[in-house]
């Protein structure tokens, strides 16, 4: 078996040399272990220190393109290198690449198509307590939307089966975690789940620049997926609480109405209808984005297909 690890980078002279360091060189049942640092518009020696430490493959932009965009080429070229599976961790060393091995082993075991890196936020010494909070809450949340249980959803340290790589497509330019995992979970991939311990924070987080932007962000992704995967619980819910809301103002007017007083409460009947009409858009709006669903799973298999093939005329023109 082939494993390719595949690094995002941005800016990480200083920090690639640690997860370098504690790749390992040798994992029982793999065949051919390589690294992917795939440079996402670094101006500083990214590059220049990854070959440096001997590291033979680059995926390169000339500039900055999103951690998103880095994953899918990442993943893309680690396809038409042959990669049986593909790992992704992060440049600035959060994650413990020596623990590459544990993570791979369910899927080496056949037990799994997909592993997500449990980090154990709430041991996590500088995640902050309003951090661990959302942290919770994100993970409530992405479990919800993906119908999933796992301890630590929105980590990044994950490992992939080649099945599973050709399956995923990722359309948000935020973060690639969230997305896969959604269409994973919703597509009756099978996810497991392994505890680490993450390093020491070498610096800030360059994804957002503060928690509310993150909160703001992540939600926004989240519920893009909801709409995306599971309309008719999102439209529905919305929907039946608008026309429960409405019951309310109507009964008031009928009260009102058949106890004669002056004008019948006629601003209920008004506030009434509005919910009303409101519930009934949200219904159209849930069948809608059911269509919607039903024709992006047909897309998905179409571009599942062509990436297969994409690869294998990619395969064929190096032999």
């Amino acid at each position: 078996m082939k494993l390719f690890v595949q690094i995002p980078c941005l800016n990480e002279e200083q920090t690639l040399p640690l997860v370098l360091a504690t790749v390992p060189r040798k994992i029982p049942q793999i065949d051919e272990i390589h690294i992917l640092v795939i440079d996402d518009g670094s101006d500083d020696r990214t590059v220049e220190v990854a070959q440096k430490l001997g590291v033979k493959h680059f995926v390169r932009h000339s500039r900055r393109r999103g951690l998103a965009q880095s994953f899918q080429d990442g993943v893309l070229y680690c396809l038409e290198q042959g990669a049986d599976i593909i790992v992704n961790t992060d440049g600035d060393n959060q994650y413990p690449s020596e623990d590459i091995s544990r993570l791979i082993e369910p899927i080496v075991s056949g037990r799994a198509d997909m592993v997500i890196a449990d980090r154990q936020t709430h041991k996590i010494a500088h995640f902050s307590p309003g951090k661990k909070l959302f942290q919770r809450l994100g993970t409530w949340v992405l479990n919800k939307a993906a119908n999933t249980n796992l301890p630590d959803a929105p980590s990044g340290f994950r490992a992939y089966s080649r099945e599973t790589a050709f399956r995923l497509n990722v359309v948000t330019r935020f973060s690639y975690a969230m997305e896969t995992l959604i269409q994973a979970g919703n597509s009756g991939i099978a996810i497991e789940s392994i505890k680490i311990n993450v390093n020491p924070k070498t610096r800030e987080s360059r994804l957002f620049n503060s928690s509310a932007e993150h909160v703001l962000r992540s939600g926004a992704a989240i519920f893009r997926a909801f709409v995306m995967y599971r309309p008719y619980g999102l439209f529905l819910t919305v929907g039946t609480s608008l026309f429960i809301l409405g019951l309310v103002p109507f009964g008031r007017f009928l009260w009102g109405f058949f106890d004669n007083q002056e004008g019948g409460h006629i601003q209920s009947l008004i506030f009434g209808a509005v919910l009303t009409m409101g519930a009934l858009l949200s219904f159209a709006l849930g069948v809608i984005a059911d269509l919607v669903r039903i024709n992006r799973l047909v897309q998905e298999k179409q571009l599942e297909l062509t990436r297969r093939l994409y690869v294998e005329e990619h395969t064929l023109s190096k032999k």
